[in-house]
């Protein structure tokens, strides 16, 4: 009986762990899809964000997907990141400033567009 309670908390767990890894997993599957190493290379990506916000994740994994390095911060724990986010405008999210573009929303097309 234990065994099939542990059994399922696992399956449940890997579930889980595999959806918040997804443009992770894609990319190892379809590495086509990644941006050039020059881009990768050249890519200042701040990404503001909140751990509730839906299309925060949308976009996370699309830059997880893509193999677009960014540094994220969390507007809701992180007093200074909250601070910049004020600064630059904030007024929503996700917020990204991308090599000094600012990108509002989930927005592949301008992210790609920032980052030539």
């Amino acid at each position: 009986m234990l065994g099939n309670v542990l059994k399922k908390f696992l399956l449940i767990l890997l579930v889980v762990v595999a959806y918040q890894n997804w443009g992770k997993i894609e990319r190892v599957f379809n590495p086509s899809q990644v941006v050039s190493e020059q881009t990768q290379a050249t890519a200042n990506v701040v990404f503001y964000t909140t751990e509730w916000c839906g299309y925060c994740k949308l976009t996370r994994r699309f830059l997880d997907q893509k193999g677009i390095p960014y540094k994220e911060f969390d507007i809701e724990k992180d007093a200074v990141a909250r601070k910049a986010y004020e600064a630059l405008g904030g007024g929503g999210i996700p917020f990204l400033d991308v090599n000094g573009t600012l990108i509002r929303g989930y927005d592949p097309d301008a992210i790609l567009a920032a980052l030539k």
